[in-house]
């Protein structure tokens, strides 16, 4: 199984850190994020890695060299401009070849044992996607989790773009919008949410994907939510909850707390 790892976006809430360093080269424990992937990629037995690259992306190649350094082989993917996640992947499909792969965002921090989606079942022209528990930031999670299978949030709850963060005053349902309208949605999303035996949860940014369910798309910037919700409705998304450590490292401010959690002696193990 072949993996890819996520390097091309800008990074903009991350500036000023940003502005002259790509966001998968910030460090956590004194190792850059990318770097922590691809060692654990390599432990897990992954020996073939392709990584999209923009934004600043030659300080990505630089750095990346062709991963001999890692025990593994690096292939890179340019893009004149980012293209999202789904566009990201469909460029690169001739790299990652006909079998399912592992995507990785290459932004998060992770423990996530990489071997264990080696021998994930999951479904025939679909994907098999890792949520974690809602994060401070994103209260709301994007998917209910029943069982191994992955379904849509609530009457309600998709209100909220998944995509985006959200502030932590922002988490009571009621507290949104003073607008009546807004106040009977929130009403009926707690209510949905609270008749529901299921786990809400956060996509992590981890999975494995059949390169079937990419190939009717044409080239271009398309983003991953909209084939995500598709699969959903074929029935081909299935999914597991991780209660590792996993952190989406979204802000400096995030960034400088996961420094303070994890030193250089214990990010590395």
């Amino acid at each position: 199984m072949k993996a890819m790892i996520l390097a091309a976006g800008e990074g903009r809430r991350m500036r000023p850190l940003t502005d002259v360093t790509p966001k998968p080269l910030l460090e956590v424990g004194g190792t850059p994020l990318i770097e922590h992937h691809i060692a654990r990629l390599s432990a897990a037995g992954f020996t073939e890695i392709v990584v999209n690259v923009s934004y600043l992306g030659q300080q990505l190649v630089d750095f990346l060299g062709d991963g001999s350094q890692w025990q593994v082989a690096i292939s890179i993917s340019a893009e004149q401009t980012p293209l999202e996640t789904a566009g990201g992947i469909i460029q690169a499909l001739p790299r990652l070849g006909d079998a399912p792969f592992l995507l990785v965002n290459g932004d998060v921090f992770t423990d996530y044992p990489f071997a264990q989606l080696r021998e994930t079942a999951h479904a025939e022209r679909g994907a098999h996607i890792v949520l974690a528990p809602n994060p401070a930031h994103r209260p709301r999670g994007d998917f209910l989790l029943s069982g191994r299978s992955v379904k849509a949030l609530p009457l309600g709850a998709e209100h909220f773009d998944a995509s985006q963060d959200v502030s932590p005053e922002q988490t009571s349902l009621s507290e949104v919008n003073q607008s009546a309208d807004t106040h009977c949605v929130s009403v009926l999303t707690q209510v949905s949410i609270s008749s529901v035996d299921s786990n809400i949860a956060t996509y992590s940014g981890i999975g494995v994907y059949d390169p079937v369910m990419f190939q009717e798309y044409a080239p271009g910037k398309r983003p991953l939510k909209p084939l995500l919700d598709a699969a959903i409705e074929s029935g081909s998304l299935s999914g597991e909850l991780y209660e590792g450590v996993w952190e989406d490292v979204g802000t400096p401010e995030r960034l400088t707390a996961l420094n303070r959690r994890f030193p250089s002696d214990s990010a590395n193990q």
